[in-house]
């Protein structure tokens, strides 16, 4: 049985994530500043900073694939690119594969064009996204011995709008997806549905990748 374990497993894209990976069977650690009010039933649920070296060390430990479900804001916006560099350090070191959730400024507007971040972007999140997009060159350019992915969601992703399941999206490289209209969004479920699909079927190695309807 495949072990996970999602740092940031109690927060909305970890706990999709969480739920989806324990439904396709995998066995799931959870690790979060605090327990959630409603537990998933068969998750296992640690606390721990992930902030704090000691933490991420221990969450790599027994587990084949270490998932960072966490954003750069908040208390974690100046450490963040630190935290995912221990998270690599300590993936790479247990012999486990690093998935991290990415976001979508980081993506290019067209093949060979700028990134979403450098256009018309609200400012309230450009320091989230350029920090993103720093951790994106580090993975890069990281030991050839790191098995890492990163996935990237629609720029219409989160809480705010969480969408109902859908069951179909679409994968993409480094540009940005849209629909027909102009429109690019992926609900949490889906999202978390194409997310432990790569860690089930790997199929980007060393890569980022994207996910809209």
């Amino acid at each position: 049985m495949t072990r996970i374990t999602v740092l940031g497993g109690t927060g909305y894209t970890g706990t999709n994530i969480v739920r989806e990976a324990l439904a396709r069977g995998l066995e799931v650690t959870a690790v979060a500043r605090n327990t959630p009010a409603s537990p998933v039933e068969g998750v296992t649920y640690v606390t721990g900073d992930a902030a704090d070296a000691a933490t991420i060390e221990a969450a790599a430990q027994g587990a084949d694939v270490l998932v960072s479900a966490l954003a750069p804001r908040g208390p974690l916006l100046t450490p963040f690119r630190e935290v995912i560099g221990r998270a690599a350090a300590a993936a790479q070191a247990a012999g486990a594969r690093l998935g991290v959730v990415g976001g979508a400024g980081s993506l290019l507007v067209a093949e060979g064009g700028p990134r979403v971040v450098d256009g018309d972007f609200p400012e309230a999140f450009r320091d989230e996204a350029l920090t993103m997009s720093a951790v994106l060159e580090d993975l890069r350019a990281s030991d050839a011995g790191l098995d890492w992915f990163m996935v990237s969601p629609a720029a219409g992703y989160g809480s705010y709008a969480p969408g109902e399941r859908v069951g179909t999206y679409r994968t993409g490289g480094d540009v940005l997806l849209v629909d027909d209209e102009g429109q690019s969004f992926i609900g949490g479920e889906d999202f978390a549905t194409a997310f432990v699909a790569e860690i089930v079927t790997p199929a980007h190695r060393r890569a980022r990748f994207t996910v809209a309807y």
